[in-house]
């Protein structure tokens, strides 16, 4: 005989939830990040989560500012910078301004799978029967010295209101020649001791601002003050005119030559009459009485 058939829906297992989520589970053994809950149940902003998670998931020296974060996300920079804000007030980011040997400033990104000075919160345990006793509580252990967050080193960045303003002007008028040369106020004033040597050499704001904005790159992998700075650092100053030599003084005029009226010779002087000569016998003779 054969086995009979029935097409209602098999019953749920034992303990399984009658509403909301249903976890089917899959052990990953590659390519999966780990997330701690608190970070993944964050209240708040959906992007400030997706940020996260994206930002976790990458390898070391990956880009993660806004352009670059932009380029992948199809939110705008306004909800990536503010996302980007929400998780640096948390501690899971932190963005350290350090200067290179150099004397350049850059910026450099730490994403910390814990918040940055906490420790992780140990697990929960598991609940007991009545009858056992409570577990004993333990005291919370202090991270040692090497496992707390570095004090950032603290940098001077350079006011905008102690540039020079003519180099400030022709780094503003840049994004009427490409729309993408937006600059902030702190990369401007980094900028601007670099274009006022440019300007103090002779070089006039139109060469400026063509050297600066000549041959692109369609798409920026880092912010566009990056890509300026490189052009004021990378291309040689013109040499500096020579200065203006001083106009030789005139010659005093030469008078034309003269005929002596006397010996007939001929000499300089600025009109007709006797030469030296002549002019001394006439005064070596004597008078007439």
């Amino acid at each position: 005989m054969a086995d009979s058939q029935s097409n209602a829906r098999l019953r749920a297992d034992a303990g399984a939830p009658t509403t909301g989520v249903i976890h089917v589970r899959t052990r990953l053994t590659a390519d999966f990040t780990v997330l701690s809950n608190a970070l993944a149940q964050r209240r708040g902003s959906a992007v400030t989560i997706g940020v996260a998670a994206y930002i976790a998931s990458l390898p070391d020296g990956s880009p993660v500012s806004i352009a670059a974060l932009c380029t992948h996300f199809s939110e705008g920079e306004i909800l990536i910078s503010r996302a980007l804000r929400e998780l640096e007030a948390a501690g899971y980011l932190e963005r350290r301004r350090e200067r290179t040997p150099t004397g350049q400033v850059r910026t450099r990104t730490f994403f910390y799978d814990v918040p940055a000075g906490r420790d992780p919160e140990p697990p929960r345990p598991r609940r007991r029967p009545a009858r056992d006793t409570a577990p004993e509580q333990r005291d919370a252990v202090p991270p040692p010295a090497s496992a707390q967050a570095p004090t950032p080193v603290p940098v001077t960045v350079p006011a905008l209101a102690d540039a020079d303003p003519k180099a400030v002007a022709v780094l503003s008028s840049l994004r009427r020649i490409d729309p993408r040369l937006v600059l902030s106020a702190s990369e401007a004033a980094r900028l601007a001791p670099a274009v006022a040597a440019w300007l103090a050499a002779g070089v006039g704001p139109r060469e400026i601002t063509d050297v600066l904005t000549a041959r692109l790159p369609e798409q920026f992998r880092a912010r566009p003050a990056g890509v300026l700075a490189f052009r004021l650092r990378e291309t040689p100053l013109p040499v500096p005119p020579l200065p203006p030599q001083a106009a030789p003084s005139e010659r005093p005029a030469v008078p034309p030559f003269q005929t002596c009226d006397g010996c007939e010779r001929a000499f300089r002087a600025p009109g007709p009459g006797r030469c030296r000569d002549c002019r001394g016998r006439e005064k070596s003779l004597p008078s007439a009485a």
